[in-house]
């Protein structure tokens, strides 16, 4: 293993194999563009001509998931506060039922293109199109993060050019996004997702040759507290406990796998009922395989930097370097390991993008120009499709490049995505679970989320909780041959001076410093783990709907009842009928939205 700190330097066969993930991604896209010349529909590019199996969309669900800010973060907040996070693998379980058995239904058998249609559909169209703006947001802000984030990262660790890599990788994924549509995103995702296994494994089983086996990596992270599983304290300012993560990440997924139109998007293009359910289920099990490996990585980084951490000793400046700091240190002497592992994590990049150029493309077509041009041919449509693919690819690039000039943009941006996420999975629990909620409730509900939601986590942005209420691990530096020199920066000590203090305590003292200028309500409100986030601005967007729906006399119209869950959804579960027989397109698809209901808002109760 090289020594920690230890630069290191792409091999000519490292850059092959990244160079060769980023062909293999492009040619896929270009395939595809010509495999369905034949097809000139904009659902055909938007939702592969709804013909898609179980198998290859469930990877593709998984790699949406698998994002490089995963692949990174992850490890890292393992290495600073355990295993605890490995519950999130019970709200997967909770996440994946949920919705097979509630949103899944609903969406598939109204055979929608954009998610978001539902909600003209349910309430009106100011409803739907403020919605798809707030996705639109938060989904070219958390592209742009994606983007920019792990280049970041690798650049720093690796030395790769930033900004080479960044447009470089921007610009394949929105090139086979624009041409091959989803099937090109879809078969793209199925083969970025073996490279991100390849990448995570290859640092896994080289640092088990180098620790000498499982078993010194588990004892080695059981002595220094890593170990850590069970924690029921209710306290909701607790960062990471069993009902922080269990509770918060639920909602979360719900979200993303519910009605977030990326995932829905994907197993609404199945070719029947039964195999969108079965996606989600397998890809239940790429999560849970994921989930493990990332927990891993995260002993693994411990085990070997147990006696010299480098984000306190400074040689990382961020967390999520560690993971890449590692990689570099133990792959780096074999030739092609270390652009294997960086072609994963570009990998997660690619996937992630890819997911959210086609969903912003297919919300843009079905909410914003389609109600404007509905005499527009469906071969322009298509072309308009591809266009702003395009479109979206160049605007996640550019808002990377934002995030790189302000530099609180970041934190700020992530703020924002989580001020929108509950508040959309609000509206659309509010719509399908409460048949009596009216427009009123569901656009005043929306304000009252999005409202509340800012206000706490911005408040949580200008008055950071405490390290007393998120109880990070400490962390030695005794190996490091380092010290603090009198103003509290790191030097470096020639004569080998053992350190005692650790990162979590000279932040907890320079916090318990500034207490007295924090207003009580920082201490309290603020302090709510970010877990918490979602749960509260959906639970606040729900309550608010529902008041306001009774106070104003309810729904006044009626309202086809497909647009909620059956008699028959619940009679043919995941768990009966749907595992029994396959369901077909013509049994599954019985109901055309817009022959039901009339999209003027004249038939709105706004």
């Amino acid at each position: 293993m090289g020594a920690p700190g230890k630069t290191a330097s792409f091999s000519i066969w490292d850059c092959v194999v990244f160079a060769g993930m980023l062909l293999i991604s492009a040619v896929i896209g270009i395939y595809h563009a010509f495999a369905g010349a034949g097809k000139t529909t904009s659902k055909d590019f938007l939702f592969g001509g709804r013909s898609l199996n179980a198998l290859p969309v469930a990877l593709s669900l998984t790699a949406s998931f698998m994002s490089a800010i995963t692949l990174l973060a992850m490890p890292a907040e393992v290495y600073r506060f355990g295993t605890i996070l490995i519950l999130q693998g019970t709200s997967y379980l909770l996440t994946s039922i949920f919705c097979a058995e509630t949103f899944l239904p609903v969406f598939y058998r109204l055979d929608l293109t954009s998610t978001y249609e539902y909600l003209e559909l349910r309430f009106n169209k100011y409803v739907r199109r403020a919605a798809t703006l707030l996705f639109i947001i938060a989904t070219v802000l958390y592209t742009g993060i994606a983007i920019y984030t792990p280049a970041l990262a690798l650049n720093q660790v690796t030395g790769l050019d930033l900004w080479g890599v960044v447009i470089l990788t921007g610009a394949v994924c929105t090139f086979y996004c624009a041409l091959g549509g989803l099937k090109a995103v879809i078969w793209t995702d199925v083969f970025q997702v073996v490279i991100m296994f390849a990448g995570v494994a290859s640092v896994i089983v080289r640092t088990v040759i180098v620790k000498g086996g499982f078993g010194p990596i588990l004892e080695d992270s059981y002595h220094g507290g890593r170990m850590q599983l069970w924690n029921f304290d209710p306290d909701p300012r607790r960062k990471y406990t069993f009902w922080t993560i269990v509770i918060g990440s639920t909602f979360y997924w719900t979200f993303v796998y519910g009605v977030n139109q990326c995932q829905v998007q994907r197993y609404n293009s199945c070719k029947s009922m039964f195999h969108a359910k079965m996606s989600l289920f397998l890809n239940l099990l790429g999560l849970w395989v994921i989930l493990g490996a990332a927990v891993f990585c995260g002993l693994c980084i411990y085990s070997v930097y147990k006696d010299c951490d480098p984000w306190t000793a400074k040689r990382v400046s961020a967390p999520d370097q560690l993971l890449p700091y590692l990689a570099m240190d133990i792959l780096q002497d074999f030739p092609g390991l270390l652009g294997l592992f960086v072609a994963s994590a570009y990998s997660g990049t690619l996937s992630t993008v890819s997911s959210s150029i086609n969903a912003l493309a297919a919300v843009t077509v079905e909410d914003y120009i389609k109600p404007f041009f509905k005499t527009c041919s469906e071969k322009k449509m298509s072309y308009i499709s591809k266009l702003l693919s395009l479109f979206f690819g160049v605007v996640c690039i550019a808002t990377a490049g934002l995030a790189s000039t302000l530099g609180g943009l970041l934190q700020a941006t992530t703020t924002i995505v989580g001020v929108i996420t509950g508040p959309l999975l609000g509206i659309f629990m509010l719509g399908i679970f409460f048949t009596f909620a009216n427009s009123k409730g569901a656009i005043t509900g929306l304000m009252v989320g999005v409202s509340l939601t800012f206000w706490i986590t911005i408040g949580a942005f200008i008055y950071p909780s405490l390290k007393s209420n998120t109880f990070p691990l400490s962390l030695s530096t005794e190996g490091c041959n380092i010290s603090l020199d009198t103003e509290g920066n790191w030097t470096s000590n020639p004569a080998s001076m053992v350190l005692t203090t650790t990162a979590s305590t000279v932040f907890t003292t320079l916090q318990q410093a500034e207490v007295t200028e924090r207003p009580a309500i920082a201490d309290y409100w603020y302090s709510m783990s970010y877990m918490y986030f979602v749960p509260f601005g959906t639970l606040a967007t729900f309550v608010a709907g529902v008041i306001i729906s009774l106070l104003t006399g309810g729904r006044k119209q009626s309202i086809n009842p497909q647009l909620f869950l059956t008699k028959e959804d619940w009679a043919c579960s995941i768990f009966s009928c749907s595992w029994l027989k396959h369901v077909t397109k013509a049994d599954s698809r019985r109901w055309t939205p817009h022959s039901a209901i009339d999209h003027d808002s004249s038939n709105t109760d706004l």
